[in-house]
């Protein structure tokens, strides 16, 4: 089972690309530095709920679009 930062990050990377966005577009919206968003999209670095409500709220997605292990989205 994948750990639950690398299973972030790749829900992250896809739906930010969905967007067509770049990591700055991103963290322009939401707030954070481009450099803690790598990070975080490399499963470098963990974010608080605050962060993540924030993240999906720019993405127009529920949270737990972002939390979802792959092969389980129902």
């Amino acid at each position: 089972m994948a750990d639950l930062k690398d299973t972030v990050a790749i829900n992250l990377r896809r739906l930010r690309y969905a967007k067509g966005w770049t990591q700055e577009d991103l963290a322009d919206r939401v707030g954070l530095s481009v450099r803690y968003l790598g990070q975080v999209e490399r499963g470098q670095a963990s974010m608080s709920i605050t962060v993540l409500g924030r993240l999906a709220d720019a993405l127009a997605v529920d949270a737990t679009r972002l939390v979802k292990g792959i092969g389980r989205r129902r």
